[in-house]
């Protein structure tokens, strides 16, 4: 059975990204996520699961050493349930994890947030331009004419 790591931010990030459960159950799935209160009830439905660092780029002092800290963490689940694939809609929190998986032959698929229809994001673009994710997937039409080679998803909703 594949083992397949689904990760995003908290918020809209993960309800997008838990669109996706109906899938969960045909791989050896984990889920990581921030470590908020209300994310803390999906250890209860889910078996591997793993927390990192809640944080937002509006601290811009205590961003840039969560996200430091993110990647050892990171480094750590990515090692503990070893993927072969990693499925993330973003954002910053799937930064690093998808970086290590790509350094150690996992195949990345970033699916661009709902949210934007005509803009990119950062992380999206990082991905993108960057070469990160082995499928770009746009759940917007729209969103190819940023992204030409971006596959159409549809929406996760």
């Amino acid at each position: 059975m594949k083992k397949v790591m689904f990760i995003s931010s908290a918020g809209g990030h993960l309800t997008e990204l838990l669109q996706l459960k109906s899938i969960f159950n045909d791989y050896d799935y984990s889920l990581i996520t921030e470590n908020t209160k209300s994310n803390k009830a999906l250890m209860k439905k889910h078996k591997n699961m793993g927390f990192l660092l809640y944080g937002t780029k509006d601290h811009k002092i205590s961003y840039p050493f969560k996200l430091f800290i993110n990647c050892f963490i990171s480094l750590y689940y990515y090692f503990k349930y070893q993927p072969d694939y990693i499925v993330t809609t973003g954002a910053h929190t799937a930064g690093p994890m998808c970086s290590i998986g790509r350094i150690f032959g996992s195949k990345i698929i970033y699916i661009e947030t709902f949210a934007n229809i005509n803009t990119k994001t950062i992380t999206g673009s990082l991905f993108y331009h960057l070469h990160i994710s082995n499928l770009f997937v746009v759940q917007w039409k729209s969103m190819l004419k940023l992204y030409p080679k971006a596959k159409y998803g549809g929406w996760c909703f």
